[in-house]
């Protein structure tokens, strides 16, 4: 296939993707409301052994199911080393000389400009997901578009498996960029959940993900 053959049908992919990604909103407008999850912060219990936890408390991630699970002192400790289990990371880096070019992000075929990136032990390669209404949505991630990435940010190379992610926001300007524990990038999946409004997003999108940008900001700095 010519060079000119390769770009047409990957244009059509990306059309394809992005035609199913609207489509798939309106079906989730259109459907009953999912029951809603239980509330976090106060009167949280450990997921492991339902004891009441404190506002701050440790996390992990369940690795099979890239599940956050809140956990107690003792479980934490407990199950720290178990296979199925990865405590979340700690460090906050702002990349904000990071280099990730137009077509370098394109070559993700991520259709919204706010993902993050990590590495899965369970996958064994880079995992790539985007926010949606439904929760975490998880791309076709082009390797060869990550090791561009990686080859011209090699602090990327450092990524702690399962533990801590980049972080990508390319909705405004300038583009913010990230390394963050996993559980805070779950947390933006979260967040976008919980304030989208309609096919679009609505108008409350925005401020909750400047919010959380400069949060993790002051997190950062402490």
């Amino acid at each position: 296939m010519t060079r000119g053959g390769r770009e047409v049908t990957k244009g059509a992919v990306a059309a394809r993707q992005r035609a199913g990604l609207v489509s798939g909103l309106r079906r989730l407008q259109e459907a009953p409301s999912a029951p809603k999850a239980q509330p976090r912060g106060e009167g949280e219990r450990c997921d492991l052994c339902g004891r009441d936890l404190t506002a701050e408390h440790r996390h992990m991630l369940q690795l099979e199911e890239r599940r956050i699970d809140c956990a107690c002192e003792s479980c934490w400790s407990l199950h720290s080393g178990d296979p199925e289990y990865r405590p979340v990371g700690t460090r906050i880096a702002w990349l904000p000389e990071l280099e990730l070019s137009e077509e370098t992000w394109a070559g993700f075929g991520i259709p919204i400009g706010l993902a993050f990136f990590m590495r899965s032990s369970t996958a064994g390669r880079v995992v790539g997901l985007y926010p949606s209404p439904a929760g975490a949505t998880e791309c076709e991630l082009d390797l060869a578009a990550w090791d561009d990435l990686c080859e011209a940010n090699p602090i990327l190379n450092g990524l702690e498996p399962d533990a801590e992610g980049l972080v990508v926001n390319r909705m405004g300007s300038p583009h913010q960029y990230a390394i963050a524990p996993i559980d805070l990038c779950y947390g933006l999946v979260g967040l976008v959940k919980a304030n989208w409004d309609g096919i679009s997003g609505g108008t409350r999108i925005e401020g909750a993900i400047a919010g959380f940008f400069d949060e993790l900001r002051e997190r950062g700095s402490r």
